[in-house]
């Protein structure tokens, strides 16, 4: 049997999860490895469980999953260290004869993992002073600044996403120039099959609202409440991730419960939109109607 990297990727509510959970179940019945390697940045934080509708032991059926609760909430999430480990992960899985099952959260996670990608330097200090003036101006105006100084690496960030804002900030600096874009299609590893799960977009916007109030439902403020004793509010990386970051300005009285849940829902469904469009440009990938029963097999006859 051939040993591939499998790359499931595709939009929140779409059941990569769990699809990657059969293909690994079904492999084991017939006698054979494979385990699931986490490409979702907020999967990584230890607590964040509902907001992130992170999979429970129940829901992983025994296969084991990489790359999950291994970083505190106050700790900083780094695309070049998720690199590393995911990729370690990948070959100590394939050299103890098993196939890698990546589930993608966004397409710079995913994207990290299996093709070309360096990342340019970092520079504590820089980056601090960045995170002061976010602090002291806020999001939108830094972004005009990022505007001015690189205006395509401002027109591909969303003015409020201050963490991408800095980061380019810090990058621009150290090497006179920021790239907004992805790099070209250029795989690092070798054998890698992708594989997309695609649904309507009016199908998709109702199950992204559906989970939503499900989050809502099972404890996410409660969570998030309990998070902030841990410290999350002081986690440059954590607590800008959707869903805890509207919360957070509820508990900070900047927002009713209803507006954060709606807001919620609006910034999912921004940023998945954003995502698949990358996604969509990626001619290696081969996608499969969201939820098709046949879905497992299609994957485990691309293994032979």
């Amino acid at each position: 049997m051939r040993l591939p990297v499998v790359l499931l990727v595709g939009a929140t509510a779409t059941g990569k999860s769990q699809l990657a959970v059969d293909v690994a179940v079904r492999l084991r019945e017939a006698g054979r490895l494979a385990e699931v390697v986490n490409a979702d940045s907020m999967l990584l934080y230890r607590g964040m469980n509902i907001g992130t509708a992170k999979p429970s032991e129940d829901e992983r059926a025994g296969v084991v999953h990489h790359l999950i609760d291994v970083l505190d909430v106050t700790e900083r999430a780094s695309v070049a260290r998720f690199q590393r480990e995911a990729r370690a992960a990948i070959a100590d899985i394939r050299d103890r004869g098993g196939v890698p099952l990546v589930v993608g959260g966004s397409a710079l996670y995913s994207r990290a993992v299996v093709d070309q990608f360096d990342f340019p330097g970092s520079d504590a200090l820089v980056r601090q002073r960045w995170e002061a003036e976010l602090e002291r101006v806020g999001a939108e105006t830094l972004h005009r600044r990022l505007a001015e100084l690189a205006p395509e690496s401002a027109a591909a960030i969303e003015p409020g996403n201050g963490r991408r804002i800095v980061r380019a900030l810090e990058v621009h600096e150290l090497t006179g120039g920021h790239r907004p874009t992805l790099p070209q299609w250029s795989y690092a590893l070798d054998d890698v099959l992708q594989f997309g799960l695609d649904l309507p977009r009016e199908v998709l916007d109702t199950r992204i609202d559906d989970r939503v109030d499900r989050m809502w439902e099972t404890g996410l403020v409660a969570e998030v409440t309990t998070l902030l004793e841990r410290g999350l509010a002081d986690g440059v990386t954590a607590s800008r991730a959707i869903g805890y970051r509207q919360v957070l300005a509820l508990l900070a009285g900047e927002s009713s419960e209803e507006e954060a849940r709606e807001a919620t829902k609006r910034a999912t469904r921004r940023f998945f939109r954003k995502q698949l469009g990358w996604y969509r440009r990626d001619p290696r990938i081969t996608w499969l109607p969201a939820g098709d029963p046949l879905n497992v097999g299609r994957i485990v006859a691309a293994l032979d």
